[in-house]
């Protein structure tokens, strides 16, 4: 798709497993883009639908990866990253479809950032009513809690460009130099929480995220249909191996009541006892990997426990857990 050669400024990465149903929406939006550029990436999970066949055949200027099966949102767009030559990189959900300035707009706001900003995050829209916001950068809490900025609110309200936690990486934008200091997505993951990993990696770095109101994309939200079971384990364990890769032990023990309680409450409002049991024994099976790299992330921290303590908000986030049992019981 770039007007330009040899290598554009920009790669734009696209995961996708047996979502072909979503394509059309997401590449021809990358068509109509102002922002010229640019390359297309697709990564290919092994998908058993026409997907493939289909790119091949409607977009030929789609470079397609293909890997043999599914091992997550991480291992996919990580394999995209590494076929990119360029100076920036654009992660982007195969159930979005990207508005006509929002490459550009991404662009144009890295381009005057300091080398510090290293990633920039999009302003997501409800692909069912555009008027609301489904992400407007991601927040981590002291409970272990990440959430989507802003979900479910007027998309008005969100008009301003600010710092943000992390971006979304269902459309988002990188510095190559930042994956390169920071390291690609963590493949233990296998999907959910990486991204919010990788900000906070970045955090410790001394990075900064932004958000860009401008740089729009609709987005369906579940497209790919993951499993709630799936969904449960995946992010027990994932919470938990990311508190304990990035938190300092000072912070850890400083927060060590409101981590175990979101633990509990997430145990209990997951109501699937099984599948979180199922996360909490993944996860220790990983202890050892996750000790190792926790010891060399901790080895390069540059910010002070205080700014990190800062970056974390202190509120939950969701409904109280008295008002869910009261709630159930029927109490006003």
């Amino acid at each position: 798709m770039s007007d330009f050669s040899p290598v554009p400024k920009v790669t734009v990465v696209i995961p996708n497993w047996n979502t072909q149903h979503w394509l059309s929406g997401c590449l021809d939006g990358l068509r109509g883009q102002t922002y010229r550029d640019f390359e297309v990436i697709l990564v290919d999970s092994g998908s058993s639908d026409n997907s493939v066949p289909f790119i091949n055949e409607h977009y030929p200027e789609v470079k397609v990866v293909r890997l043999p099966e599914n091992r997550g949102f991480a291992a996919a767009v990580n394999a995209g990253i590494k076929e990119a030559d360029s100076e920036y990189i654009a992660l982007l959900n195969v159930d979005t479809v990207p508005q006509t300035n929002w490459l550009g707009s991404l662009v144009n706001r890295i381009e005057q950032s300091p080398p510090e900003v290293g990633c920039l995050a999009s302003k997501m829209l409800s692909l069912q009513n555009p008027d609301l916001i489904d992400d407007a950068g991601d927040i981590l809490s002291w409970y272990g809690t990440a959430r989507k900025r802003g979900m479910g609110e007027s998309a008005q309200a969100y008009s301003q460009g600010v710092e943000v936690f992390s971006a979304c990486a269902g459309a988002a934008l990188y510095r190559r130099a930042f994956f390169e200091e920071v390291g690609l997505f963590d493949e233990g993951f296998t999907s959910y929480l990486e991204d919010i990993d990788l900000g906070l990696r970045g955090h410790l770095l001394g990075y900064r995220c932004l958000f860009v109101p401008e740089a729009e994309v609709l987005h369906q939200g579940q497209g790919a249909n993951t499993a709630r079971s799936r969904y449960v384990f995946l992010m027990t364990r994932n919470r938990l191996v990311l508190l304990l890769k990035c938190i300092p032990w000072k912070l850890w023990l400083k927060h060590a009541p409101t981590l175990l309680f979101g633990q509990f409450y997430y145990f209990l409002v997951y109501k699937n006892p099984h599948r979180s049991l199922a996360g909490y024994f993944s996860f220790l099976k990983a202890l050892p990997r996750v000790l190792r790299q926790r010891q060399l992330i901790q080895q390069r921290k540059r910010v002070s426990n205080q700014t990190l303590d800062t970056l974390l908000v202190t509120d939950l986030g969701e409904p109280a857990l008295r008002d869910i049992v009261k709630a159930k019981l029927g109490w006003g």
